[in-house]
C-alpha cells in the first residue's frame, strides 16, 4: 500500500522527500516538461532529490532550455539533458527514440506526461485525430521503441507511468471509429476521453506483457489543475453540462482545484513508491491506488489487448 498520509493536498516535494532513496541515482525521462506544467514540476523535484539524470522532453528546444535553466538555478548540481520530441509526428518520435537508444544510460523511469486537451478537430502529421494521435499513438510508439533501454535498467523494477485523467469518463476507446469519421462525428471531450482511457489501458497491457522482465507500469489522474493544458478550453465549453458517452452528466461543480505541486505528487508516488510494485497496472488518484475510481472499460484486460493491436495497426509496426 502507498503511504496512507498522502492525499489530495500532498505536494510533489513532500513525496520526493519521502522517497528520496528511491529517486537517488535514477535516470528519469519525462515528456512535456514546459515550465508551468506537471512535467516540469516532476523534473524539478526529482532533480532536487538527487536523480542521477533527468531527461526533459518536449516539442521546443527553447522551452526545454528554459526548463533546464530554471531547475539548475535551484539545484546547480542537477544533471539534465534535453530531448526534442513532437508526439504528433511519428517521424519526430522515431528520431527522438533513436537518440535515446544511443544514450549510455538505461532508463529507470519513463513518465509519459505530455498531452493536449479538448482541442478543436485537426489531425497529426500522419493524419490521425490529434488527441488520440498525440496523447496515445505517439507515446505508444515512443515507449515501445525505447523499451529495450527501459528493460535494461539495473533497478530490478523499471517503471513506465502514463498520466491519464478523470476525463477518461467521457469515452471508452472507439475501436470501430477511433478517428471520429475523419472529424465528421467529432466531439472534443469524447476524443479527449478516448485518449485518456487509452493511457490507462496501455499501462495495464505493458504491466501484463513485460511483468516477467520486471517492468512495472501505472496510470494516474493528477487532479483538476489549471495548467497550459487547458489552452483550447473556452467558457462556452462549460455553458452546457458536460456529458459522458452514455449521456450521463459529468458534474464538476464543487471539485476543488489542485495546485501544480499537488497535481504532480501522484506522478512521484507512481514512479517511485516501492510498496505498490505488486499492484503494477493499476490506476492512481491523489497518491493512492484507485482502480475502483476508474471506469470498468478502462481497466479491462481484453480491451487493453485490443488497443495494443489497434495501435500497432495504426502505426504499421508490431512490437
Amino acid at each position: 500500500m502507498s503511504n496512507k498520509n498522502f492525499g489530495y493536498h500532498t505536494e510533489a516535494e513532500e513525496v520526493a522527500t519521502y522517497f528520496e532513496n528511491e529517486i537517488k541515482g535514477k535516470t528519469v525521462l519525462i515528456t512535456g516538461c514546459t515550465f508551468g506544467g506537471l512535467g516540469y514540476e516532476a523534473a524539478r523535484v526529482v532533480s532536487k532529490h538527487h536523480a542521477g539524470l533527468v531527461i526533459v522532453a518536449g516539442r521546443k528546444q527553447e522551452a526545454l532550455d528554459d526548463a533546464i535553466e530554471k531547475i539548475k538555478a535551484e539545484t546547480p548540481s542537477a544533471n539534465l539533458r534535453s530531448l526534442v520530441i513532437d508526439l504528433a509526428s511519428l517521424e519526430s518520435v522515431r528520431h527522438a527514440a533513436a537518440k535515446v537508444n544511443t544514450y549510455p544510460e538505461a532508463i529507470d523511469v519513463l513518465i509519459n506526461n505530455a498531452a493536449i486537451m479538448a482541442s478543436p478537430y485537426y489531425t497529426t502529421k500522419d493524419g490521425f485525430e490529434a488527441q488520440f494521435g498525440t496523447n496515445h499513438i505517439g507515446p505508444f510508439l515512443f515507449t515501445n521503441l525505447i523499451l529495450p533501454k527501459i528493460l535494461a535498467s539495473k533497478t530490478g523494477a523499471p517503471r513506465i507511468i502514463n498520466v491519464s485523467s478523470l476525463g477518461h469518463f467521457f469515452s471508452p476507446v472507439r475501436f470501430d471509429d477511433p478517428f471520429f469519421d475523419n472529424g465528421k462525428a467529432y466531439h472534443k471531450f469524447a476524443a479527449y476521453g478516448q485518449s485518456k482511457t487509452a493511457n490507462i489501458l496501455f499501462a495495464l497491457e505493458l504491466a501484463k506483457r513485460y511483468k516477467s522482465q520486471g517492468l512495472v507500469a501505472f496510470s494516474l489522474h493528477p487532479g483538476r489543475i489549471q495548467t497550459n493544458l487547458g489552452r483550447d478550453l473556452r467558457p462556452a465549453d462549460f455553458a452546457e453540462p458536460l456529458k459522458d458517452h452514455e449521456g450521463n452528466v459529468y458534474d464538476t461543480t464543487g471539485v476543488e482545484y489542485k495546485t501544480i505541486a499537488e497535481g504532480t505528487s501522484t506522478h512521484i508516488v507512481a514512479a517511485f513508491d516501492p510498496n505498490i510494485t505488486s499492484q503494477s497496472g493499476s490506476y492512481l488518484v491523489s497518491c493512492q491506488l484507485a482502480n475502483n475510481e476508474a471506469k470498468a472499460y478502462a481497466i479491462d484486460e481484453a480491451q487493453a489487448e485490443r488497443l495494443w493491436e489497434l495501435s500497432e495497426k495504426i502505426i504499421g509496426q508490431q512490437f
